[in-house]
C-alpha cells in the first residue's frame, strides 16, 4: 500500500514522502485495514523497527487536521519521550486552519504542576507517570483528548511502572469514553485480552524489516535457532569480546545487554582495547571529537570521563545513571556509526530507538535486593534481541545469548529463542502501589463513594482479568488507613479528600511517605540541623532503594549515629527488639551521610570510594531527595511548621547542586557546576558582583573555564565584553591550544 493511497492531509503524505517513505510494511498496511485511520481502537503488536509509530503518527494528525482534536502520545521512559518528541517535530512544518502550524509539546518532570501551558499543543508526548499527576491536578485539556497513543503497553506487565499505565488508560478511558486507543508493543502472548480490555481489535505480526537470527553463543561457536552456525576468530579469552571485534571487523555494531550498570561499564572497559584495535585513522579523530562533546557537556564527572575515554576507543557504556546530554551524544554517535560497541542495562531495550547489527544478551539473570538472582521473561529476551538489525543497513541481525556449558546453552535455546513470551498480567492488586491511586480517586473527583471507587477500579486491567472482589478488601484496608491518618473524611455515603489528602495526591509522593514527613515536622529535636532533614526523607518509602550498608561498614554508621541521634526526626529502633528494622534505619543512615556528604562536597570518587555506590545509585538518591525535599516544605506550609521552610528551599538548592552554602550564587550560572564553581569562589571571586567586575582574561585563566565559558559567565552576571578584547582573547587561546597539541 502506498503513502499516497492513503486516507491522509496531503500535507502529511508529503511530508512522509519527502522523510523518504512512500510504500507502508506489512503491520502498517495491516493497521490502516483494522481502521486504525478510521479512528478504531487498536492494539498493534510487531517487531521492533516494524513501523508502529508511523501509524500514530498517521493517528495523530488525521484527529488534529481533520476533527481538531488533542493525542497524547505515552510512554515509559523519559529518553523515548525525547525521542519521540524529535520524531514529531517534521510534522510542525504542517498548517492547520487560520495559518497556525501543528504544536507539538513535550512534558515529563515536575509532578506537582497542572502544566496548563499544555492546552497550547495539538501533539503532547509525555511519561506515564507525568500523565498520572497530570491527571490528578485534573488538567483541563485531558478532557479534550481525541487520541491516547500508548507506547510499549506489555509494560503492564511490570511491577513498579505497569500499575500507573494501567491506572492512566482506565482513567482516560472514564473521562474521554469516546477517544481513540493506539496501543503500541513487541509481540505478546494474550494480546487479545489487552485488546478486549481496551475494547480494541488488535493486529499481531512477525514480519521484521531486517531478518532476525537468534543464536547462543558458547565457546566461540555461536549455534543458530535455524540450524544455522558460525565460529568466531579467537582474539581474546572472552567469547563476547570476540563477538563484538568480528562484528565491527565486519563493517558491524554491537549492542551488549548487561544485568547492572557496574557490569555495564565494566564490559565497555573490557571491549575498548580490542576494538580501539580495529579503528581506521578518521574514525579515531571522529571518536576524539565526540570525546571532547561529552567532556564539554556539563559538569565533569567521574563518570563522563570515564565515558569521554571509552568513546575515544568507539566504545561506550548506556544507562540511566547518564545524563540526559551524554546519553544524546551516545545515541547520536551510535546511530551514526561512529561509536561501534555499546554496553547497556535492559532499560534500553524498552524503545530507545539504537539498533545494532548484533545484540549479546551477556547476562540472562538479574539480582534483585533480597531475593538474589533471579532468570529474565522471555519477554524481556525478545525485547532485547528485537534491537539486532539496523533497517536499510543491515541485511541481517543476529540476537546472542552467551552460555557457559553445554548444558546452559540448550536450556537457553529452550527457554528463550525457541520460547513464547509470557501472558501478560495486571500488577496492580498491591496495596503499597495501590495506596497512592485510591487516594488520587478521591482527591481528583473521580470518585465520591465507596461504590464509585469500586467502579473505577472495576474499569482496570487487574478488574479485567480477574474480579473486582479480589481487589475490595485491599481498597477498604486503604479506605481505612487514609480515614485514620486525616487524607480522607466522610459524610454519609460520600468520601472527600481532607485538605492534607489532595495535597498529598497533588505531591506525587506515597500517602505513608507523607505520614513520616508530617509526623516528622511536629518533633522537636535538640538540634535541627541538615542530617535532620535528610534522615527523614531517607526513612520514607518513596526514596526507593535506600543504600545497603555492608558489613565492613556497620560499626562507623552505628557510631555516626549515635554522635548524631539528637538530630534525628524519627526515633532509631530498638536493635535487641526488631534487628530487621534497625538494619533497615542503618541503611537509611548511611543514605542520609551520602547525601550529607554531597553537599559538603565531597569528590564523586570519594563518596564511591568511601560507600561502595555506583555513580548511577548516587544520582538517583539526589533525584529522589530533591522531590521528598519539595513534598516536605509544601507539607510544612500546610501544617503551618514555618521553621522548617527556609531549610527545605536551601537544602534542596544545595542536594540539587551538591555544594556548601556559599556556592549557591555561583553555580546558579549556567555552566559552572560544583567544581568549577569552588574555582571561582576560591579565587576570590565570592559574588556575582565580584564576578561582573572581574576582568575576562583572569576568568579564562582559571582552570576548567577558558574563553568561551568567561564570557558567557561574564554576560549572564551583566558584564560588558569588548568586542576586540573577546576577537584578541579567543585568537591567544587558539593558538595556545594549536602549540599544546603539536607538542
Amino acid at each position: 500500500m502506498k503513502i499516497t493511497d492513503l486516507s491522509l492531509p496531503e500535507s502529511v503524505k508529503e511530508v512522509t514522502i519527502r522523510s523518504g517513505i512512500t510504500e507502508l510494511y506489512p503491520p502498517q498496511e495491516e493497521a490502516v485495514k483494522a481502521g486504525a485511520l478510521e479512528g478504531r481502537n487498536l492494539v498493534l503488536a510487531s517487531p521492533t523497527a516494524s513501523g508502529k509509530t508511523l501509524v500514530a503518527e498517521f493517528c495523530a494528525l488525521k484527529h488534529i487536521l481533520e476533527e481538531n482534536g488533542k493525542a497524547v502520545y505515552l510512554t515509559p521512559l523519559r529518553a523515548l519521550a525525547n525521542e519521540k518528541f524529535d520524531e514529531f517535530k517534521k510534522y510542525s512544518t504542517i498548517s492547520k486552519s487560520d495559518r497556525k502550524r501543528v504544536r507539538i509539546g513535550i512534558s515529563t518532570g515536575d509532578f506537582d504542576s497542572s502544566d496548563p501551558w499544555l492546552e497550547r499543543y495539538d501533539i503532547i508526548i509525555t511519561t506515564n507517570e507525568k500523565a498520572d499527576s497530570l491527571l490528578r491536578h485534573r488538567a483541563k485539556w485531558m478532557d479534550e483528548i481525541s487520541l491516547i497513543v500508548a507506547d510499549e503497553v506489555h509494560l503492564l506487565n511490570e511491577a513498579e511502572r505497569g500499575p500507573t499505565l494501567e491506572i492512566v488508560l482506565a482513567r482516560l478511558m472514564q473521562i474521554n469514553p469516546d477517544m481513540q486507543i493506539l496501543a503500541l508493543s513487541a509481540t505478546i502472548n494474550n494480546v487479545e485480552e489487552i485488546a478486549g480490555w481496551l475494547k480494541a481489535d488488535y493486529v499481531t505480526m512477525e514480519w521484521r524489516p531486517v531478518l532476525l537470527k537468534e543464536g547462543i553463543l558458547l565457546h566461540n561457536e555461536i549455534q543458530f535457532k535455524d540450524g544455522d552456525s558460525k565460529k568466531l576468530e579467537k582474539k581474546t579469552k572472552n567469547p563476547s569480546t570476540n563477538l563484538a571485534v568480528n562484528t565491527v571487523k565486519s563493517g558491524g555494531q554491537a549492542l551488549i545487554f548487561a544485568s547492572t550498570r557496574k557490569n555495564a561499564v565494566a564490559l565497555a572497559k573490557k571491549f575498548a582495547g580490542e576494538i580501539e584495535a580495529v579503528l581506521s585513522k578518521p574514525a579515531k579523530r571522529s571518536l576524539k571529537h565526540e570525546s571532547e562533546r561529552i567532556l564539554a557537556a556539563g559538569e565533569r564527572t567521574r563518570i563522563s570521563e570515564s565515558l569521554a575515554e571509552l568513546v575515544r576507543f568507539g566504545v561506550a557504556f548506556h544507562h540511566a545513571g547518564l545524563g540526559g546530554a551524554h546519553r544524546r551524544i551516545i545515541e547520536d554517535s551510535f546511530r551514526q556509526g561512529k561509536i561501534k560497541v555499546v554496553t547497556a542495562t535492559p532499560t534500553l531495550a524498552f524503545g530507545v530507538n539504537l539498533p545494532a547489527r548484533t545484540v549479546v544478551i551477556q547476562d540472562y539473570r538479574r539480582y534483585e535486593p533480597g531475593y538474589g538472582y533471579y532468570p529474565i521473561s522471555v519477554l524481556e529476551y525478545k525485547q532485547m534481541a528485537g534491537r539486532a538489525g539496523r533497517p536499510k543497513y543491515d541485511k541481517v541481525g543476529e540476537a546472542i545469548l552467551t552460555a557457559k556449558t553445554a548444558d546452559e546453552a540448550d536450556y537457553l535455546m529452550e527457554s528463550y529463542v525457541l520460547a513464547r513470551p509470557e501472558r501478560i498480567w495486571s500488577r496492580l492488586a498491591v496495596e503499597r502501589i495501590m495506596r497512592s491511586h485510591v487516594l488520587a480517586t478521591i482527591a481528583a473527583d473521580f470518585a465520591h463513594t465507596e461504590h464509585g471507587i469500586y467502579d473505577f477500579f472495576g474499569r482496570t486491567f487487574y478488574a479485567y482479568q480477574y474480579d473486582i472482589s479480589a481487589i475490595k478488601n485491599i481498597i477498604a484496608k486503604i479506605l481505612k488507613y487514609l480515614y485514620a491518618e486525616g487524607m480522607i473524611d466522610v459524610s454519609g455515603e460520600n468520601i472527600f479528600a481532607t485538605g492534607f489528602g489532595k495535597r498529598v495526591s497533588e505531591l506525587y509522593v506515597d500517602p505513608v511517605s507523607a505520614v513520616i514527613i508530617r509526623n516528622a515536622l511536629k518533633q522537636k529535636p535538640v538540634y535541627l540541623t541538615e542530617l535532620s532533614l535528610l534522615q527523614m526523607i531517607s526513612h520514607t518509602p518513596d526514596m526507593g532503594p535506600i543504600l545497603r550498608p555492608y558489613t565492613r561498614e556497620l560499626d562507623e554508621i552505628a557510631i555516626f549515629m549515635e554522635q548524631h541521634r539528637e538530630e534525628f526526626l524519627i526515633d532509631v529502633p530498638n536493635e535487641w527488639e526488631d534487628s530487621i528494622a534497625y538494619e533497615q534505619f542503618l541503611g537509611e543512615v548511611k543514605t542520609a551521610m551520602v547525601l550529607k556528604t554531597w553537599i559538603e562536597e565531597i569528590t564523586e570518587d570519594q563518596i564511591i570510594e568511601k560507600f561502595r555506590t555506583q555513580p548511577g545509585d548516587l544520582y538517583r538518591t539526589i533525584e529522589s531527595a530533591k522531590w521528598l525535599l519539595h513534598a516536605t516544605r509544601e507539607l510544612a506550609m500546610l501544617f503551618g511548621e514555618k521553621h522548617i521552610m527556609p531549610w527545605t528551599l536551601e537544602l534542596m538548592e544545595r542536594i540539587e547542586k551538591g555544594v556548601k552554602k556559599e556556592l549557591l550564587p555561583i553555580v546558579k550560572l549556567e555552566g559552572v557546576g560544583r567544581v568549577r564553581g569552588r574555582i571561582i569562589y576560591n579565587a576570590g571571586y565570592k559574588t556575582t558582583e565580584e564576578i561582573k567586575i572581574a576582568k575576562l582574561e583572569e576568568l579564562m585563566n582559571l582552570p576548567l573555564i577558558g574563553p568561551r565559558l568567561a564570557k558567557k559567565i561574564k554576560e549572564q552576571v551583566g558584564g560588558f565584553v569588548k568586542k576586540e578584547t573577546w576577537e584578541r582573547l579567543e585568537k591567544e587561546d587558539a593558538w595556545k591550544q594549536k602549540a599544546l597539541t603539536e607538542y
